[in-house]
Formats: C-alpha cells, structure tokens, sequence
C-alpha cells in the first residue's frame, strides 16, 4: 500500500494543506483541487485511487460533485470519502445514502483519517 493517488477535494488552504502533509508522510501521492467542478475535472484527468470530497464547496456541493464522477463511467469506480466540518447525524445520513466509501469529520483525527484512508484501500483490494 502507499504510493496511491489521492485528490484531496477541499476549499480550505489548512485543512487542504493538513491532508496533503499527512498523506505523503505515510506515501501517498496527492493533487487537489479547491472546488466540485475542478474536482470532477481532475477526477476525469487523472483517475485516482481515491477521491477525499468537502461536502461544502464553492460552486457545486461535495454530494453533486460525487454524482458527476459516480455518474460517468470512466470513474464511476473510484472510491468517494466524504470529509466535512458538520458532524450532525442528518448530514451524515445524508452521505452515507449518495452513496460515499467513507465519511470523516474536521477537525481531522490524524490517527483516524489515515486508518480510514488505509481501510478504503483495504476493502478495494477484497473486490
């Protein structure tokens, strides 16, 4: 494991920065994009291993973004972590029923975010 793609789709500079820093300490490669539709841009581009979707962006949300990528072929495949700022249960709901491989909350975890990150990976390689 390691040396996977992941797009970090996160309209933050911290929390974008903070993602990114974790990620290639523990070997990932990472690009990012700060909106929906630049996200589903790169997604269609580069065809990562790993998509880590804000679920509030500027232009469209993190849920229409997913429905475009689940939504074409070509990366209909890709796993979709949901990361957000909003913990409440309804917009964890929310998530789980677009369909997304995965939901992590920020503040961040570390700890939990890189076993969540290694869990997807883990659950790709059973398919």
């Amino acid at each position: 494991m390691a040396n996977e793609l992941i797009l970090i789709v996160e309209d933050n500079e911290k929390n974008r920065k903070l993602m990114r820093d974790v990620l290639q300490f523990k070997g990932y490669r990472t690009i990012e994009a700060e909106t929906g539709e630049d996200g589903v841009a790169l997604t269609v581009e580069h065809k990562p291993d790993l998509v880590l979707m804000d679920y509030q962006l500027p232009g469209i949300d993190g849920i229409e973004a997913f429905r475009r990528i689940r939504g074409a072929a070509a990366t209909a495949h890709i796993p979709i972590m949901a990361v957000t700022a909003s913990a409440m249960p309804e917009e964890a709901k929310k998530m789980s029923d677009a369909g997304f491989d995965g939901f992590q909350t920020k503040p961040l975890n570390v700890k939990d975010f890189v076993q969540a990150v290694a869990a997807v990976f883990c659950a790709k390689a059973v398919k």
